[in-house]
């Protein structure tokens, strides 16, 4: 069927040498880093879906929890009809469970690749042939580059599952200044944040008992095995993540089990044992903090809400 009030544009391209540049200076670094990006192959995609599903990892269903408790608040602060910028889409669900809601008059997810988000859009525009709907295939860690297809006026920018915090905090306020310079007067975000919270709490979030999130920190070897041709063996690595509560931040990393040589396309390196390769970053906030990241970059909160534990939080904040 053919989808008339949809269309998707690639807008980021990588040519094969910056590809390989860029993963092979990350693994011969000191320490060694991967970025979280490419944790979303096919496979790393469904079984980061199955880690929503763990009792462990309260983040999705406890944000999920605040948009079905508070929805109708939610858009009594942001309004309807708005351009509604999905970063970081993935499957769409999360805002499409808002749009009988928000209304919105276009909505336009972004996504590392339109090939992720095809099937998606399609789907959801058989559900809701009025909502226009741009799909773009564009990075926008380093750089907000809407084409003018995306309506300009009254643009609210949807960044949930506390995927902030996969940024420093200066990354994180260099986004949201980023966010400001793209909106008008009427512009907003509307971003879901995890909070400080016990420690034990935290790493049983990001190392459950059955394993999964080790599975999927893992499928980056397979991954850099098919980008870069390099000879991971999964067995040789283990999953290793922890608070640290220096930087208030969960760091997942892959620990070598003993010292052995890894080859690649253009490089090499050997690896000693209980070396790692530094894969994420996942930073908690205080609520206080959060709020003066967010009025630093320019941008007024209007309304917050939290679960009854204070776990997590979603803002919606404007334009200054």
């Amino acid at each position: 069927m053919t989808i008339s009030n949809s269309e998707l544009i690639q807008i980021f391209h990588v040519s094969d040498d910056q590809l390989r540049t860029e993963l092979g200076n990350g693994l011969k670094a000191v320490p060694a880093h991967v970025s979280p990006k490419y944790f979303y192959n096919a496979l790393g995609s469904k079984l980061f879906a199955a880690i929503c599903e763990l009792p462990e990892y309260y983040l999705s269903r406890t944000e999920a929890s605040i948009f079905d408790r508070y929805l109708y608040e939610i858009v009594a602060s942001v309004g309807t009809g708005s351009t509604l910028i999905d970063l970081g889409a993935g499957d769409c669900a999360k805002a499409a469970r808002l749009f009988s809601a928000l209304l919105p008059a276009q909505y336009v997810p972004v996504d590392i690749s339109v090939e992720y988000l095809r099937d998606a859009v399609n789907q959801l525009q058989q559900r809701f042939p009025h909502i226009k709907m741009t799909g773009l295939g564009m990075d926008f860690s380093s750089a907000i580059d809407l084409p003018s297809v995306v309506g300009r006026s009254n643009r609210l920018f949807f960044y949930p599952g506390s995927s902030i915090g996969n940024f420093t905090p200066d990354e994180a306020l260099a986004f949201f200044r980023r966010l400001h310079a793209a909106s008008d007067v009427d512009g907003g975000v509307l971003v879901g944040v995890d909070l400080v919270k016990d420690v034990n709490i935290l790493n049983a979030a990001y190392d459950d008992a059955l394993g999964v999130t080790a599975s999927f920190n893992l499928n980056v070897l397979t991954h850099l095995n098919m980008l870069l041709g390099a000879n991971f063996d999964i067995s040789a690595w283990r999953h290793h993540s922890f608070f640290n509560a220096e930087y208030s931040r969960i760091e997942m990393h892959l620990e070598a089990r003993h010292a052995h040589t890894i080859r690649w396309q253009g490089g090499e390196r050997n690896y000693m044992q209980d070396e790692r390769i530094h894969t994420e970053n996942s930073y908690k906030y205080t609520e206080s903090g959060f709020i003066e990241l967010l009025k630093q970059s320019g941008l007024e909160v209007c309304g917050k809400w939290k679960d009854d534990k204070n776990w997590f939080m979603v803002c919606h904040a404007r334009v200054m």
